[in-house]
């Protein structure tokens, strides 16, 4: 599959199998035609001259501006050009990320993607002065301004790079960090990407990818299981050796950074960007850990007991219930599982959601060097998102289809505060996936026709939340372990594989054995690589989903109408502002016990159907 084809106007055939039927892939037209498209050409050359001219007009014009008495409506026009670059580079951005993504291994896009990278960091460099200026005027006069109505649509935009104002650096410094981020993080970045896709894991005779080869922890058969954790285990210490010195490199890369920043702790980076205060997640990650023995460990002892077990193996613990059958979800199904979901929640959030198959914004087939895992891509708000599946018909799928989709929406509704407000913080930005989630299980345990098949789906979205809770704060801890180990100097991969071991340990309780080989599974996930701290994120916005799901169980009426009213307010408001109309505080240490409760309930459902 050549680069051009790949990011062409049609959409090709599906590589499905007759058992999931047709797998859409996306159109990337509505972006580009192609990677040698003259509007790629045309819209980088441009990107660049009005990044220059936006410079030379307004660099060190800043504050005179706003000094005169029309100051906020001349300054909202200055905006609105800004908005429009942003707008043109994400554009160009996010169709190099998605070709790239379509194909990591394939020499013509990774050059592309590395090639408009350089360009755009380069054209980038001339906006830089614009934030770093906002930032040196009186608070007095910004305040005067902000309140004009001219500019008080761009308010929480300025009280966001005010956040940034502590941490701002002399302007040549911040220069460096700018044009070093290609050569530096960036570079280390695209590494592990590319070294992520190249794997090879060799389960019996079969050489399979990341994603496959995960996909067979799964796996009805024991045998599988095990065969996929061995080959797993094998290909990572094989090259452990790089994933450390990666790690290593990038922990030491932000320590730098926050250093010359003044970020006290090795999160306050994550929690600035997030816009949530770090006592809040403080008393998340102790709620959290202080359940491990109510959530995961007891979990974890009744599925070892289904299975004739004392303990069982760590290739095991996302190993389907014994005797129930999960037939492959063809696609269609998946599909109209979701859509159906939603509809019964919000028939807009349906129609939202249905753009997605009806206009080819979706990938879903497995493909050698695709990127492993899923995403939503929000793209720029001229535009439109895109989801990027791995689909393989398993329950699991159609839950990551709905997830994935939430996002979209989301993304969809936000889209209109425009480039510079549309982004929405992480903790947030999981809100709309996860409740996309629990909608759709809801709806499927709702058809469940036998207490055995309830028991099953009951079973798995109690996973999937340990997942995304428990296991996401273990993440979390272990991150907080190599941060903090690698300011004291280098880590060897017998450290992290240590640190990896201590918080799995913590967090999966006795009723799981970790054999050996576990230790380098930590070197797969890229969360760690691209997004430092992020995994917090997920049960954040897990525990707020199950507290906002509550609410709604509660009182019906007008809830589909706040909520999504909340997820197209973008990133113009506070998570305490978004939550307020349901009654909801993440401030208030009890909120969080809501959603730990919600999954406590489904563990001791489990329970009473022994």
């Amino acid at each position: 599959m050549d680069s051009k084809t790949a990011a062409g106007p049609a959409p090709r055939d599906s590589t499905g199998t007759d058992e999931l039927g047709r797998l859409p892939e996306w159109n990337l037209g509505d972006l580009y035609a192609g990677i040698d498209s003259p509007e790629v050409a045309a819209d980088l050359e441009k990107g660049l001259a009005d990044c220059i001219a936006f410079e030379e007009a307004h660099k060190g014009r800043l504050a005179a501006l706003l000094g005169r008495p029309d100051g906020a409506s001349l300054f909202a026009a200055v905006v609105r050009d800004y908005e429009a670059i942003e707008d043109r580079l994400g554009r160009i951005a996010s169709f190099a990320g998605l070709v790239y993504a379509g194909d990591t291994t394939d020499a013509a896009r990774a050059k592309f993607y590395g090639d408009v990278q350089d360009r755009l960091t380069t054209a980038s460099s001339h906006l830089l002065f614009f934030t770093l200026e906002l930032n040196r005027i009186d608070d007095a006069v910004l305040a005067q301004a902000v309140a004009d109505p001219a500019l008080a649509h761009w308010k929480p935009w300025f009280d966001d790079i005010r956040y940034e104002k502590p941490h701002q650096l002399e302007d040549r410094i911040e220069q460096l960090f700018h044009d070093k981020s290609v050569t530096g993080r960036g570079a280390w970045n695209r590494l592990f990407d590319e070294t992520i896709s190249g794997l090879r894991f060799k389960v019996d005779s079969q050489e399979l990818t990341l994603e496959p080869t995960l996909n067979l922890l799964q796996d009805q058969s024991a045998a599988k299981r095990e065969a996929a954790a061995h080959a797993l285990a094998r290909t990572f210490k094989d090259n452990l050796r790089l994933f450390t010195l990666i790690t290593n490199t990038l922990a030491k890369d932000k320590e730098i950074s926050d250093r010359w920043r003044s970020f006290a702790d090795v999160a306050d980076s994550r929690h600035l960007a997030n816009r949530v205060e770090r006592e809040v997640v403080d008393a998340l990650v102790s709620a959290v850990q202080e359940a491990y023995p109510r959530l995961s460990h007891r979990y974890y002892r009744l599925k070892a007991k289904w299975f004739g077990l004392d303990r069982l193996n760590h290739w095991d613990r996302n190993a389907p219930l014994p005797k129930v059958e999960t037939p492959p979800i063809r696609w269609e199904e998946a599909k109209a599982t979701v859509l159906d979901a939603y509809a019964g929640f919000s028939p807009r959030m349906a129609g939202i959601a249905g753009r997605f198959f009806d206009r080819n914004w979706i990938d879903a087939p497995i493909r050698p060097g695709k990127a492993p895992g899923a995403f939503a891509h929000p793209t720029v708000p001229s535009a439109h998102p895109y989801v990027l599946l791995n689909y393989q018909g398993k329950p699991r799928d159609v839950m990551t289809l709905a997830h994935e989709l939430g996002h979209g929406v989301h993304q969809v509704l936000a889209a209109p505060n425009g480039p510079l407000m549309a982004p929405t913080p992480l903790t947030l930005a999981e809100t709309a996936s996860v409740f996309g989630e629990m909608l759709t299980f809801r709806a499927l345990l709702a058809r469940a026709q036998t207490p055995q098949q309830r028991k099953a789906m009951l079973a798995a979205k109690v996973e999937d939340m340990i997942n995304t809770v428990v296991r996401q704060i273990a993440f979390y801890a272990f991150e907080r372990k190599v941060h903090l180990g690698r300011r004291e100097g280098e880590l060897t991969s017998e450290q992290i594989n240590e640190m990896w071991l201590s918080v799995q340990a913590e967090s999966l309780g006795p009723a799981i054995h970790i054999g050996p080989g576990y230790e380098t599974f930590w070197a797969y996930i890229p969360h760690f690589i691209h997004s430092p701290f992020y995994v917090y994120a997920y049960a954040f916005g897990d525990c707020l989903v199950n507290s906002l799901y509550g609410v709604y169980e509660k009182a019906h009426e007008g809830f589909a109408e706040r909520y999504l009213a909340m997820l197209a307010a973008g990133g113009t408001k506070h998570h305490s502002e978004l939550l307020a109309p349901f009654g909801l505080d993440a401030r208030d240490p009890a909120f969080w016990q809501i959603g730990l409760g919600m999954i406590e309930g489904m563990i001791a459902e489990l329970e009473t159907m022994e």
